[in-house]
């Protein structure tokens, strides 16, 4: 074997090494398929002491879409969340006691909260003329990442700015909110009806709304 023959041989990787560069591109692939349907189902943002800024608990992955339900006598208190939305402007949930509420966890850079958007406001725009309110919860964005999702997706109600956490933590009071996005429904009392973990079916949001309007204040 001449000179360059025997560089070429010595430089070419043997079998097991092929198989081992396949191997890890395998995993690679499989790693990014994951993550790329964890962030479609719900996501998670940044953990400070064991909970996320959006008010998920630290380690959890995504949502699926579960809905859970409460009869009257297992709602337990009120919720009321307090803050400011955006624009600096006083938001308070218990202003509309006697109407029905959604509540609906987001941030501008969550998949699923981008998807799930126009589902929202057109319920949100449909359910107005009967006293329904829509607002959001924010735990993420500073205003100017989540202004231009407002604008983007023309949101027509408010979301409570929640860097600092007050809201979600009455919330989380009253009810677990394990992924973002999360959508609530509280009855005419305030109190915790209903519940979806990650993207809502927007079917299934109606529905859910209509129970809580069919129920006496």
């Amino acid at each position: 074997m001449d000179t360059v023959a025997l560089l070429a041989a010595r430089r070419r990787p043997g079998t097991a090494a092929l198989a081992h560069a396949t191997g890890l591109r395998a995993v690679g692939a499989l790693v990014a398929a994951v993550t790329a349907a964890a962030l479609l189902a719900g996501c998670t943002s940044a953990v400070t002491g064991g909970w996320t800024a959006d008010g998920a608990e630290a380690g959890y992955v995504s949502g699926d879409g579960t809905v859970t339900t409460w009869e009257v006598e297992q709602r337990g208190e009120p919720v009321r969340l307090v803050g400011q939305d955006f624009t600096g402007a006083d938001m308070d949930t218990g202003t509309w006691v006697g109407d029905v509420v959604v509540l609906n966890t987001w941030y501008a850079a969550c998949p699923p909260c981008r998807v799930e958007s126009p589902d929202l406001v057109a319920a949100a725009n449909d359910y107005a003329a009967q006293g329904v309110n829509f607002i959001g919860l924010n735990g993420t964005d500073d205003a100017g990442a989540a202004q231009p999702f407002e604008r983007n997706f023309e949101i027509p109600y408010p979301s409570i700015a929640d860097t600092d956490g007050t809201a979600i933590a009455a919330l989380q009071g009253r009810v677990p909110v394990e992924a973002v996005p999360t959508t609530v429904v509280l009855d005419r009392q305030g109190r915790v009806m209903s519940r979806i973990i990650g993207r809502l079916d927007p079917s299934t949001l109606r529905e859910l709304i209509d129970a809580a309007l069919a129920e006496s204040a």
